[in-house]
């Protein structure tokens, strides 16, 4: 068996030390990919295209192959082919008769050949000499050059004749680790997965920088998101996942930030953040999912406002997509599943959130909030390399009890936003309602008394859950969340 795998159209238009260099990291990466499945899978690289040779007793792998294949950068298709050599036209019909005998019983096809060589025909001679015998000795309907059922390709390379039997698409683009690496700031739903994918198929190493706003359910699921990237699109490398402990910077901005502005505020003490790590790793660039008014952190002005608390370069691989444009494509690259269950942190919305931010208010703001809490951030980061994550090992103690009708003595922590608990306060008959803001809830649950227990509380219980799982991690056995019926 055997597969051509032909370069990306932007590939082939390179330079020619360039375009080598590329097609020799192609090679490199398949080889790499390939030899997980046997060594003896031969791959070899050309001016034109890669080859990739597997022997006949592993044919059964052809499945596994053409995945690895269309997963590949730097592929614009490939083609699983019967490889012959030749010296005459008859040999090429007979050839090709053994592939299309039966294929075209009662279809119109037609013949398509490419030819490099010194030849006494042409590419049309071919064409017309094999859809002439395909004709009388098969049963298809007939020649259509404008819409075949059945298209029949040949490619011809001096005295090698290659009988196309499938073909497939690849993901174009530059192959991984022609570009320099870069940093995706990654939070598990479909904008930052699609722009994450978007970097790597620009052949840019991808790293991954994740702030944990609220629990490690969340990064356990973000972790999901970014190994399966890693596994499908960029295994060739290994690449590091950042998590930076955010609880404190956002509960300092609640405190300290107008509502009005905490959105902008939030998204530069990110870039700081991530720019840090970024210097730390030796990167140029980070990656966000911003696309153009979106939401209202990212308007023009308030990007605008954003990017001026770093020099890093920022690029945004979804600015000029729409929303169903970003659903689409995760759901062809295949995060969709996983970004559609993501816990999505609702703890900084800001009541009218602004959309024209401007530079003076943005730093009055900032001059109130105390960035010690942003460098222990940064300094309590940790680094593993992405195919050390043990998911398995990370969920122990991820499930936590949900409980809709709580027992006497049970007492409720209302862990909502202090304007969120003003406008529909929660009142039970039979048990306490404590109200401990979730930014706060760390700090203040340990000096609780140790006997009831505690049922956290949330409006969509997204947020009780992600800190429930945080304390029970953290030793406390006497916590639940509380999900009433209604909800």
């Amino acid at each position: 068996m055997k597969y051509l795998v032909k370069y990306s159209p932007e590939m082939t238009i390179k330079s020619r030390p360039v375009r080598t260099r590329f097609a020799k990291q192609l090679k490199r990466n398949l080889q790499v990919l390939l030899h997980r499945f046997s060594d003896r899978i031969i791959v070899a690289g050309s001016w034109d295209f890669v080859t990739v040779e597997v022997p006949e007793d592993l044919d059964s792998l052809g499945s596994s192959i053409e995945h690895v294949l269309a997963s590949t950068q730097g592929i614009c298709f490939f083609e699983r082919v019967r490889h012959h050599t030749f010296t005459t036209l008859d040999e090429i019909l007979a050839h090709t008769l053994d592939v299309f005998r039966d294929r075209l019983d009662g279809k119109t096809f037609c013949v398509r050949c490419k030819r490099i060589g010194r030849h006494n025909f042409n590419s049309m001679d071919v064409e017309k000499f094999v859809g002439g015998g395909l004709n009388r000795n098969t049963g298809s309907a007939g020649v259509s050059l404008s819409n075949p059922q059945v298209p029949v390709r040949l490619e011809i390379r001096g005295q090698d004749l290659y009988v196309v039997d499938a073909t497939w698409m690849g993901l174009n683009g530059f192959p991984l680790g022609t570009q320099d690496p870069v940093l995706s700031l990654i939070s598990g739903g479909f904008d930052s997965a699609v722009s994450s994918y978007l970097a790597m198929r620009r052949g840019l190493l991808t790293h991954y920088c994740f702030f944990n706003l609220g629990g490690r359910e969340h990064e356990i699921a973000v972790k999901e998101v970014a190994l399966y990237l890693w596994m499908r699109y960029g295994s060739t490398h290994p690449v590091k996942f950042v998590t930076v402990p955010f609880e404190g910077v956002v509960g300092e901005i609640l405190d300290k930030v107008d509502n009005s502005q905490m959105g902008v505020v939030l998204k530069r003490m990110m870039l700081r953040a991530a720019s840090r790590v970024a210097d730390k790793m030796k990167i140029e660039a980070l990656v966000t999912g911003d696309s153009v008014a979106q939401v209202s952190s990212q308007t023009l002005p308030n990007l605008a406002v954003i990017d001026r608390v770093t020099d890093c370069l920022v690029l945004r691989p979804l600015a000029m997509m729409e929303k169903q444009e970003i659903v689409d494509k995760a759901r062809a690259i295949g995060t969709e599943e996983f970004s559609a269950v993501i816990p999505e942190y609702c703890g900084v919305i800001s009541v009218k959130p602004t959309t024209r931010a401007r530079m003076h208010k943005i730093e009055r703001q900032e001059s109130r909030f105390d960035f010690a809490i942003l460098d222990d951030a940064v300094a309590n980061a940790e680094t593993v390399v992405i195919d050390r994550i043990n998911l398995e090992a990370e969920r122990t103690g991820e499930l936590v009890a949900q409980v809709t009708e709580p027992r006497p003595g049970d007492v409720i922590i209302d862990i909502r936003h202090p304007d969120e608990q003003e406008q529909q306060p929660l009142m039970l008959e039979d048990n306490v309602v404590e109200t401990i803001p979730f930014y706060k809830l760390n700090s203040k649950f340990p000096e609780l008394p140790k006997e009831p227990a505690y049922l956290l509380y949330c409006a969509k219980g997204i947020m009780s859950r992600l800190h429930a799982g945080y304390l029970v991690e953290n030793g406390f056995s006497n916590v639940a969340v509380y999900r009433p019926d209604r909800q």
